[in-house]
């Protein structure tokens, strides 16, 4: 085995089981990560995030000395950088954050070593990352300048997983590589062959980062079909889930189930960097971003109009997630909800995530009760299903014969 050190610089919820991950196979695995917090909370052999399985496979990595966290990189074979990618306020893609990670590791960078840029990523992020190092280490050479002979092999390898899933996904799916040479993505194919049984499949970087960028904005505009065929339906008094059911039928049809709207990380996120980039070309692309965005709003209305039919309104919102059964609140269109509903002052609002031990402090600052599922059908006159967690689908629904029920999920209808 080639690679007896790796770094992994981000440790959340890619970086932490990608280290976790390649630490199993007897590497050792330095994890980066600028949150203090987490990085004692690793050393001690526990997690910060929620993730099945992965308080076990860190413990055990951990215990055997495989994996260590630290705030300040150090030098090692590998990096792997998984930092955050957001968007600004203006939908153009924030590099900050693998900017910082380049810079971070600059220092430390020696000849033959080979860094993979995970964040998914818009089109030439991976060459604006040997940008970065090349200023930082004039002493080394790197791929734009001297291709396979480069002293830094450098590609991007978009992650592809599914939270609740990501340990046997990281292990299972098949990997898309994207050097910026062919030495390049021939080490980084190397590299994840020690943890990756799904083929790893080499392309150059460009396409890497469209191939990653392209899956979720498929899913995206999918989604928004979705999502705008289910208002249409509101409109002319249908029931969306039956018909969705019915139009599946068809051999060749296979409609997405609607929501309150898009979130997570990936989908809402993502489709925004192909417009970013060729803003007269992708029409359709920015069109369905622009309806899944409008759907959380469209939700709120109807639970305003509901509200008004009550002297006192008691709204209970069914999960805070971006999905179902996990604890991740990034982009979630469900806390959007619960948050502009509390600020509109439309009535007592519960709030029930049965995935997070306390809601967000924004939601209690603004007066949103964390409450029971029990208690929350108990107790209110709207019922507001904004995630299909498990512990709603299996629960006694009875007592909504009563209630005026706002269903984004399909799970009562």
């Amino acid at each position: 085995m080639s690679f007896k050190k790796v770094s992994v610089i981000g440790l959340g919820y890619i970086g932490l089981p990608t280290a976790a991950v390649v630490a199993s196979r007897g590497i050792e695995v330095v994890g980066v990560d600028v949150n203090p917090m987490a990085v004692d909370t690793i050393n001690q052999g526990n997690i910060h995030i929620v993730e099945p399985d992965l308080d076990i496979v860190v413990r055990g990595v951990v215990s055997t000395g495989n994996l260590r966290a630290t705030t300040q990189p150090e030098p090692a074979e590998a990096f792997m950088i998984a930092v955050p990618t957001p968007f600004k306020e203006s939908n153009s893609p924030d590099l900050s954050y693998i900017e910082a990670a380049a810079n971070a590791i600059a220092p430390v960078l020696d000849k033959g070593n080979l860094v993979i840029l995970e964040s998914t990523s818009p089109v030439g992020a991976t060459e604006k990352l040997a940008a970065w190092l090349k200023a930082a280490r004039p002493d080394l050479t790197f791929p734009q300048d001297l291709g396979d002979a480069a002293d830094v092999k450098i590609a991007h390898c978009p992650e592809r997983v599914l939270p609740g899933y990501v340990l046997q996904e990281l292990v299972a799916n098949d990997r898309v590589i994207g050097g910026l040479s062919k030495a390049c993505s021939e080490k980084a194919v190397e590299l994840y062959k020690t943890f990756v049984r799904g083929e790893c499949i080499i392309t150059n970087a460009r396409t890497a980062e469209m191939a990653k960028l392209t899956e979720n904005s498929f899913r995206d505009v999918n989604i928004a079909f979705a999502n705008e065929l289910s208002m249409i339906s509101d409109k002319l008094k249908i029931n969306v889930w039956e018909l969705i059911r019915l139009a599946n039928r068809h051999p060749r049809v296979n409609i997405l189930n609607p929501g309150p709207g898009v979130g997570g990380h990936c989908i809402a996120v993502d489709p925004w960097f192909i417009v970013d980039s060729c803003p007269d070309e992708a029409k359709i692309i920015r069109q369905a971003r622009l309806t899944n965005d409008s759907k959380p709003h469209y939700v709120i209305d109807q639970v305003v109009k509901a509200a008004d039919e009550f002297k006192r309104p008691v709204i209970a919102c069914l999960g805070l997630a971006f999905k179902a059964d996990i604890d991740d609140l990034r982009e979630s269109p469900a806390l959007q909800i619960v948050q502009e509903l509390a600020s509109k002052n439309v009535g007592q609002i519960f709030a029930v995530e049965p995935n997070v031990e306390s809601i967000p402090e924004q939601l209690v600052y603004a007066g949103v009760e964390q409450m029971t599922l029990e208690g929350a059908l108990e107790r209110a006159n709207i019922i507001v299903v904004l995630v299909d967690h498990k512990q709603f689908k299996e629960a006694d629904k009875t007592q909504l014969a009563t209630k005026v029920v706002i269903d984004t999920r399909g799970i009562i209808n």
